[in-house]
């Protein structure tokens, strides 16, 4: 009998190691990965920011859209699109990267999105700060969470939920959480949360609920699905495992060269060849050093680019290539002191995988 994934306790379908099912190339379809190739921009174009959403897009009409402010609250009340755009506003460059991100890189790996390394993109974000609309709507003494909902519904593991996520009041007091409604100087797209997101800069991806409808102010934890039951670092079934939050310290290199269309090795031709990438860490930490693997030895490349607080940094490094081939790799290392490790931490779900980033360059004889 065919598995019902929408039983209660549904579960996922098993994996076999190194062949990717049709549902994960399904999922891979739908959610679209960061084109490389664009990690020499500071500023990723909106259409090539990496997308995960878990259940169908929301087509809402910003002119009927209202966000509202509910729960334990003094001061409830709600604001139009209208209202909401006539807020103090402010545009801050920030890195979002998915939890999931080089989830195909852990083994054993979990059934879900089959990120690799492209699930990270750095936007302007245009919105007004939260702070002050959360203090506006007077929390009682007794809050002890602040739930952020989405209009986005659907199943996973048998349970029905919009995507929900929360955060403490000592959490909302410390993050520079926006409320926003512009990227990269648009409106923001349907696929990226249109007409009201978050965002939690510093944090992985899925804490920046978008399609955002509600604000609950609530005296409990929040126990939704997705802040519960989902991404939680966890060793084995029996390990009730930690929240994830703030972005591991890593690095990717912009793939140097020409690709093979099938495998995306990288062919250049002997001589000097600049490497480039970007390099962040989460909760505003910076980057205080970026080193290149060329050929056995780890050497320091240079930080360029602005130094925004949320926003990643820009490396490069000039190799003298000679003909064979190579793995290049790169490792970040933040002002906390924390490097990438060589290998993939183990997590049961494949989540912040930050291991270096690795790229195979076959190098030609010059005029080849």
């Amino acid at each position: 009998m065919t598995n019902n994934p929408f039983a209660p306790g549904a579960k996922r379908p098993e994996v076999t190691e190194g062949v990717f099912s049709p549902e994960e190339v399904a999922l891979a379809n739908r959610n679209s990965g960061a084109l490389l190739e664009t990690l020499g921009l500071e500023i990723t174009p909106t259409g090539t920011h990496y997308l995960l959403n878990h259940f169908d897009v929301p087509v809402l009409s910003e002119a009927g859209h209202v966000l509202r402010f509910e729960g334990a609250l003094d001061a409830p009340y709600a604001l139009t699109m209208e209202e909401i755009r006539a807020l103090p506003e402010k545009t801050m460059p920030v890195t979002l990267e998915c939890a999931g991100n080089g989830r195909a890189g852990v083994s054993p790996r979990c059934f879900s999105m089959p990120w690799m390394y492209e699930a990270v993109g750095t936007s302007e974000w245009t919105g007004t700060p939260l702070a002050p609309l959360l203090e506006r709507a007077k929390p009682q003494a007794g809050v002890q969470d602040f739930a952020f909902l989405g209009a986005d519904f659907g199943f996973d593991k048998g349970q029905p939920h919009y995507f929900g996520r929360s955060l403490t009041p000592a959490q909302i007091a410390e993050l520079d959480v926006m409320l926003v409604w512009g990227m990269n100087g648009q409106p923001l797209l349907p696929q990226h949360g249109a007409p009201l997101r978050i965002i939690v800069p510093g944090w992985y991806g899925m804490a920046s609920v978008k399609w955002l409808t509600t604000i609950e102010a609530l005296t409990e934890r929040y126990q939704g699905f997705q802040q519960v039951q989902t991404y939680r670092l966890r060793k084995d079934e029996d390990d009730p495992g930690t929240p994830i939050t703030t972005i591991r310290v890593k690095s990717l290199m912009k793939p140097p060269g020409v690709p093979d269309w099938v495998t995306r090795q990288r062919w250049v031709q002997a001589g000097r060849v600049t490497l480039e990438g970007r390099a962040w860490s989460g909760g505003g930490v910076p980057i205080t050093r970026v080193e290149v693997l060329l050929g056995d030895t780890w050497q320091d490349a240079e930080l360029t680019g602005r130094p925004d607080t949320y926003a990643w940094t820009g490396w490069r490094i000039d190799w003298d290539a000679t003909p064979g081939v190579y793995d290049l790799a790169c490792r970040a290392t933040d002002a906390n002191g924390t490097t990438q490790p060589l290998e993939a931490p183990f997590d049961m779900a494949g989540f912040a995988n930050n291991s270096v980033h690795r790229v195979r360059v076959h190098v030609a004889e010059a005029g080849a």
